[in-house]
């Protein structure tokens, strides 16, 4: 398997109070179903590790049902326990998902050997045809990933590679010895997709495509077509508008924020993630008018 385009790792719409929001949930997929390539849900931007297993499951079914077949999605299954990565990973192959994607226990400083077991153990309850996807996101998992390790599970059968590092040294070290050997590599950022497909990348993880797909569709496709100049302008624009996101105190909360400014949904993010406040929310407004993009 390999990904293709614009996948956003879609943010999940909670209520005021905290519960999954299923009615905004499935608008926000069908908005979405309609813009981009594929959806990457209950990663980070998906609030994944802020949910139980039971909840992930059935934000996974319902993104599934949602999407009605018109793109892949992804499932992200990683945890802070084998144990229920070993399910969610399981769950998101029974129920048709294109592939499931796992960052690396977190919480809890582990040596590489048990990183390689845990990744291990979750290939094993997979089918063989089931595509699986290491994350590397070491910012959120605090554990950054060997190259051996990631090597030693390419050679057992892990699909590729979500690179979330923000590095694109490791970005390029990837592309020159895992590629060739039919490794998936994708970018985890729309910060860096310029750079990213000039060493040969064909698809990316945008946060920024929950709220922005168009902006996100347009530079990837300027970059596919080798419109260099053109994805380099867009590459600014998305930067600026991602300096953006920290005005509400993490891209995450901005998502949401974004998303009802663009009248798309009005949502919830979960606790301890608290939704931008009135003056948050009106800087955000106008340094997206003085853009051009609201």
């Amino acid at each position: 398997m390999k990904l293709y385009g614009v996948i956003p790792p879609m943010v999940t719409p909670f209520t005021k109070t905290g519960e999954v929001d299923f009615e905004n949930l499935e608008a926000l997929v069908d908005y979405l179903s309609t813009h981009v390539d594929g959806l990457f849900v209950c990663g980070s931007y998906g609030s994944g590790p802020l949910m139980s297993p039971e909840e992930r499951m059935l934000v996974a079914e319902t993104c599934m049902a949602a999407a009605k077949g018109r793109l892949p999605i992804i499932v992200h299954s990683g945890a802070a326990s084998t144990q229920d990565a070993v399910r969610l990973s399981a769950h998101a192959a029974q129920i048709g998902a294109a592939a499931a994607s796992a960052v690396a226990p977190y919480y809890f400083h582990h040596s590489a050997a048990a990183v390689f077991e845990y990744y291990q153990k979750i290939l094993a309850s997979l089918p063989k045809d089931f595509p699986f996807y290491v994350y590397h996101n070491p910012r959120f998992s605090g554990y950054d990933i060997e190259f051996n390790t990631i090597e030693a599970l390419r050679a057992i059968g892990i699909a590729g590679i979500k690179d979330a590092t923000f590095d694109i040294a490791k970005f390029t070290l990837y592309m020159r010895e895992l590629a060739p050997k039919g490794m998936d590599v994708v970018l985890g950022t729309e910060s860096m997709w310029l750079s990213a497909r000039a060493l040969g990348a064909e698809a990316y993880i945008p946060g920024l495509a929950s709220a922005f797909p168009e902006l996100c569709v347009k530079m990837h496709r300027q970059g596919m077509a080798n419109d260099f100049e053109g994805c380099r302008e867009t590459q600014f624009l998305v930067n600026k508008v991602r300096d953006i996101m920290y005005l509400a105190g993490s891209t995450q909360q901005a998502v949401y924020t974004m998303l009802k400014l663009r009248g798309i949904v009005q949502a919830y993010p979960r606790s301890p993630f608290v939704p931008s406040d009135p003056s948050q929310e009106e800087k955000i407004r106008k340094a997206l008018a003085a853009l051009g993009v609201l």
